[in-house]
């Protein structure tokens, strides 16, 4: 399991956690969209559109989420 690059959502304190979030969340959109060129392309797109950026602040949200309760809110 050592190259996985998720093997526990277990994470020392709340901002690692939240780096987790984030690193699931970007995780999600390469394996949706492979093609790293396509991902380039459609960058400024997205990158300027404030329902884009408030939509993927609900994924690394939601993600957060999840991490914080594998956590047990780091109680």
């Amino acid at each position: 399991m050592a190259d996985s690059w998720l093997p526990s959502l277990i994470t020392e304190t709340p901002e690692d956690g939240f780096q987790l979030a984030v690193k699931m969340s970007r995780m999600g959109v390469k394996t949706t969209q492979p093609d790293t060129e396509v991902l380039h392309r459609l960058r400024p797109e997205y990158a300027e559109d404030a329902n884009s950026l408030t939509a993927a602040s609900q994924v690394v949200a939601l993600n957060f989420q999840t991490v914080a309760t594998a956590n047990n809110y780091w109680r």
